[in-house]
């Protein structure tokens, strides 16, 4: 039987493989994607930001109900419901898979069930049930994503040292949660499980909490998270891992000091690293690096019929950016205007309770680089939709150049942070300035209000402050 061909394979089916082959088929080429799992979707759906965001909706419900009576509600202690948390995430993720796949007929994506390789510059084969298939290809683009890293002196057992996936099935709610790494994923699970009833300490070996956002910002979520009872250990180091009948026992190193943190449940958020063995890159003359595909701003590798999109690459571990990406190299394979990526003016989001969300440079970089810089800050407290909300931590701030007054990055910890950052996305990505920003009205009362705020504050004209 004659071998099939296709335009374009991809290999791997989270927000970069399956929105490639959605955009591969609406520009008509024949597009196939590859995924081992019993469902599309990747880790993003299913082991990451869609079931992740699933329960802190729950602990937000959870911690809404408790400050009921503020709001002249009475209700009963609110008791959480694991098991049917569990169910409901399931319910949400299942849906989002069946969407894809109703999204790959409707683009006439094929979906072929296995473990793919690169078997020559224009040959995938395909590990499946009824053994290996060899399909042919114009093009192939890597898509295969990552998975949870491990720490050499605590490797993760899914019972007393988890990583990100085993704590989305946890099926009862520890009561003390360490949590090792204060990026976004375990920040994000820290406030899930303070939420549901642990008792949880955060340690990260850098200064200060989610150390890639600005030095404020990581202030102002270390003084929010105390008031909760949430408590951080920054500049520390894990030293030393025991388990113990009741659960873990750290030995943890702070400068000269040394501390012992017993806790039931260690988890471990250190990071990620990319999936990329057994793919038969190195055979092809790809180059790798510390496990990272290399790839041009066309998302090619050095054999240019072969892309390489997502967490296989050393770019920003977010599921927008291989969606960009994608995009970005399917178009480019297509034959269309297609333009690099700026990293620069990709939104970072964080989901914990306030939530963080920032695009552009910090302030510490800006100045860093030479700009003249103005900053501008404004105060949820200061805000009336933020008070109607009793959600008033946090605040925005934007930092500008003032040759030009362009916009060099904005700064939003708070209520929506993470909705409220696609306005400064969409200024950075028209260079917009300070000034226009000023008279763009917002409605009242809104927390968008905020920006505008923000941006009266960095020319030195705050209104309501």
């Amino acid at each position: 039987m004659a071998r099939e061909e296709f335009d374009l394979i991809i290999i791997g089916s989270g927000p970069g493989g399956y929105v490639a082959g959605i955009r591969a088929g609406q520009l008509g080429l024949k597009v196939a994607v590859v995924e081992k799992d019993p469902k599309l979707g990747g880790t993003c759906l299913h082991r990451g930001c869609i079931p992740t965001k699933a329960l802190l909706h729950t602990a937000s419900m959870l911690d809404e109900i408790r400050e009921a009576g503020s709001l002249g509600i009475t209700v009963g202690e609110p008791v959480l419901d694991l098991p049917k948390a569990q169910a409901r995430k399931g319910k949400v993720v299942d849906s989002n898979a069946r969407g894809i796949e109703g999204l790959f007929k409707k683009n006439k994506v094929t979906w072929l069930h296995g473990f793919g390789r690169v078997a020559g510059p224009h040959e995938v084969v395909v590990e499946g049930a009824e053994g290996a298939v060899s399909y042919g290809a114009r093009f192939v683009m890597v898509a295969t994503g990552s998975v949870p890293r491990d720490i050499p002196i605590a490797p993760a057992d899914g019972h007393k040292v988890l990583n990100s996936d085993h704590i989305l099935e946890l099926d009862r709610v520890p009561k003390s949660l360490a949590v090792l790494g204060a990026g976004a994923v375990g920040t994000e699970f820290a406030s899930i499980y303070h939420a549901f009833g642990s008792q949880v300490t955060l340690i990260e070996m850098l200064p200060r909490l989610l150390p890639i956002e600005d030095e404020e910002v990581s202030a102002e979520l270390e003084k929010v998270l105390r008031r909760r009872g949430i408590k951080s250990l920054t500049g520390t180091k894990m030293v030393r891992y025991e388990p113990t009948e009741t659960g873990v026992r750290l030995e943890l190193q702070k400068g000269d000091k040394t501390e012992i943190l017993e806790a039931e449940v260690l988890l471990s958020a250190i990071g990620r690293k990319p999936v990329t063995e057994n793919l038969g890159l190195e055979a092809l003359g790809i180059e790798l690096e510390r496990g990272y595909i290399k790839v041009n701003g066309y998302m090619q590798t050095a054999v240019p019929n072969i892309y390489a999109i997502g967490d296989v690459v050393n770019t920003p571990w977010l599921a927008h950016v291989a969606s960009a990406e994608g995009i970005l190299a399917v178009e480019h394979m297509a034959g269309h205007h297609a333009k690099p990526l700026n990293y620069e003016r990709v939104p970072s989001c964080t989901y914990c309770e306030p939530e963080v969300a920032s695009v552009g440079l910090t302030e510490a970089k800006a100045r860093e680089r030479g700009y003249d810089v103005q900053v501008g800050k404004f105060p949820f407290t200061a805000l009336a939709k933020a008070k109607i909300l009793g959600k008033s931590a946090g605040f925005v701030k934007i930092v500008r150049e003032t040759k030009y007054d362009e916009i060099l990055g904005v700064h939003i910890i708070g209520a929506h942070a993470t909705d409220l950052i696609a306005e400064a996305c969409a200024i950075l990505q028209l260079e917009g300035t300070n000034e226009e920003l000023i008279r763009t009205i917002h409605a009242h009362p809104t927390v968008s209000e905020a920006v505008m705020e923000a941006a009266h504050a960095a020319a030195g004209a705050a209104i309501h402050i």
